[in-house]
């Protein structure tokens, strides 16, 4: 139930995506991108196609942590500054300037602290709007929906308002769809739901269901320049014949739909279980909130009934991030097993 931090999008070992990627390895593995690479252009064209999203420009790299970093260069680049705002309980990597942008201290040295950052809140448009009339914010970077933090949506009409607040005073808008991307939200990408137009696009974890790869999307009002953005292993043949299996697949098995239909099937299953305080999310990527710690609940899923299950940086809820072809038999398998037990009595440990 939990698909490796939501990177397994179509199913372990998919006979399209194995057999895709073992053909490319009898023909070529790997070469520089000094030599044009034919397999990005259809990887781009088969991405621009489903995602409705074809008139950007896509740079093809390695992981989230990489795009998020290439999103906040190429901003930086194009106005001149440096600070940044971000949101409480954002995740957007291990990396440099994309662990500063991430809501949590204990992972960043102070090597990685050096350009201004500020952490709002989702409901308070007010003090962004402040922040930003002072005219030295490079880009807001904000995720389409929060993952690490524990399951948190943006609403579409703020998403609307931070996007046109960045208009008015010149600053970038990144969104962050490494998590919440490809299919997982019943969209394509989770900002889809609030009808905007962001200047960058990241996204990596279910894009090779496995196969290391990620990217940035670029909106067409800036122009590549030569160099400007590299990578020795982005875009090889191999991670673009699993990225161009993976997107074939959710094309023929038409799992955008089917995740955005089991979604709401899933939560409102979810929100009927005793002890449940909130269920937040949308399509296949949820969180459960509980009305106490679910470590031991978590546990006794995994060693009793062999179901694995994501946590988050809030103790209370567990995160829920299947394969976008789970069918509604494992969803309703889980939910009986789930309940069973919530309603287990814990042992007491200091009298057993």
């Amino acid at each position: 139930m939990y698909g490796g931090h939501a990177v397994i999008s179509i199913g372990h070992s998919h006979p399209h995506f194995v057999e895709s990627i073992e053909n490319q390895l009898h023909k070529l593995a790997f070469y520089s991108n000094s030599i044009q690479n034919p397999l990005q252009q259809k990887l781009a064209d088969l991405l621009g196609k489903l995602s409705g999203c074809d008139e950007y420009e896509l740079f093809l790299c390695n992981s989230g942590a990489e795009a998020n970093e290439n999103a906040l260069k190429m901003a930086s680049f194009q106005n001149g500054r440096s600070k940044i705002i971000a949101f409480q309980k954002a995740f957007h990597g291990r990396t440099s300037a994309a662990v500063n942008v991430t809501d949590n201290h204990k992972i960043k040295a102070p090597i990685n602290t050096t350009y201004d950052v500020e952490f709002h809140t989702f409901d308070n448009l007010e003090s962004i709007a402040r922040s930003l009339a002072k005219g030295d914010v490079c880009a807001v970077i904000v995720e389409g929906i929060q993952g690490v933090g524990g399951i948190h949506v943006p609403h579409p009409v703020f998403l609307a308002e931070v996007e046109r607040l960045c208009r008015q005073h010149n600053t970038l808008l990144v969104l962050d769809e490494v998590q919440s991307g490809y299919g997982r939200s019943g969209k394509f990408f989770a900002f889809q739901y609030a009808n905007i137009e962001p200047d960058f696009i990241t996204m990596a974890k279910g894009m090779g269901n496995g196969f290391p790869i990620g990217g940035v999307l670029i909106h067409p009002k800036f122009k590549a320049s030569y160099g400007l953005l590299g990578t020795t292993f982005g875009g090889s043949h191999l991670a673009c014949a699993a990225g161009i299996a993976v997107l074939e697949v959710i094309a023929s098995e038409n799992l955008i739909t089917h995740a955005g239909h089991l979604g709401c099937h899933w939560m409102a299953k979810l929100m009927d279980l005793p002890l449940v305080k909130q269920v937040r999310g949308s399509g296949l990527m949820l969180g459960v909130e509980m009305h106490e710690p679910i470590n031991q609940l978590r546990q006794r899923l995994l060693f009793d009934d062999h179901i694995f299950t994501g946590s988050s940086s809030d103790p209370n809820v567990i995160r829920l991030l299947p394969p976008l072809n789970i069918q509604q038999a494992h969803v309703e398998h889980f939910v009986f097993k789930l309940k069973a037990q919530i309603l287990t009595p814990i042992p007491n440990l200091a009298q057993s």
